[in-house]
């Protein structure tokens, strides 16, 4: 009886049912504009484009391609896509904010003079240290910022290279969705004086100029429950 021996690879005698699974695990989904809503509606928290590449095994263009078709088909549904910077994650849309509040039994949130001052300070200058929002309101605004940030309107970014290193500010998912934005960029256009103040860190009050499409007289988001949004 011949001893006969089967010649194998190290390729083949590595392979086992474990690293089939992994293999499988790793093969490139199709990111289709559905996969890439469900994907977003179970996320627990903001997603950055790397992430949604890397879930998909795709590339950075393809990702941003499938965004841009999401973001044209939520514009008629209750559902709206929210970009900030690189993170990205779905909320309910304004004209629903009403109902959604109505369910939800939530109170608008009432922002004092102050916390409008220094939130559009915050939001047109970003990233900014506390330093330069009291030179910007000529007044102390260490309450106002730790109040804006416990309600979430306001974030930590990370800490400037001055001395003492301080905490640098900026707006956050809560900030678009209480006021309705999907984007920075829907932020209201500045007055040219208004701007040139703002970049000075100086001068007269601001706020009246500021947030004007967004806000009432009561300093409350203008829809009835904007600040009632929430991720879906």
């Amino acid at each position: 009886m011949s001893d006969e021996r089967v010649a194998t690879t190290p390729e083949a005698a590595a392979t086992t049912p474990e690293t089939e699974a992994e293999d499988e695990a790793r093969a490139p989904i199709e990111l289709t504009e559905a996969a890439l809503e469900a994907l977003l509606f179970v996320a627990e928290r903001p997603l950055t484009r790397r992430e949604i590449a890397a879930l998909a095994g795709t590339d950075r263009a393809t990702v941003d391609e499938r965004l841009g078709d999401l973001e044209v088909s939520l514009q008629q549904r209750g559902i709206r896509l929210l970009i900030d910077a690189d993170r990205i994650e779905l909320a309910t849309a304004p004209e629903g904010g009403a109902l959604v509040a109505r369910y939800v039994g939530a109170e608008a949130i009432r922002l004092s003079p102050a916390s409008i001052e220094t939130l559009a300070i915050v939001a047109y200058r970003q990233p900014v240290t506390r330093s330069a929002i009291e030179r910007i309101r000529g007044v102390d605004s260490d309450y106002t910022v730790r109040t804006l940030l416990h309600r979430r309107l306001i974030v930590e970014l990370g800490r400037s290279p001055a001395p003492g290193r301080p905490f640098l500010y900026g707006t956050g998912f809560e900030f678009l969705e209480r006021f309705a934005l999907t984007s920075l960029d829907e932020l209201p256009p500045l007055d040219v004086d208004v701007a040139a103040r703002l970049a000075e860190e100086g001068g007269e009050p601001i706020t009246e100029q500021l947030f004007e499409a967004a806000l009432d007289a009561d300093g409350t988001p203008d829809a009835d429950a904007a600040d009632a949004r929430s991720s879906a």
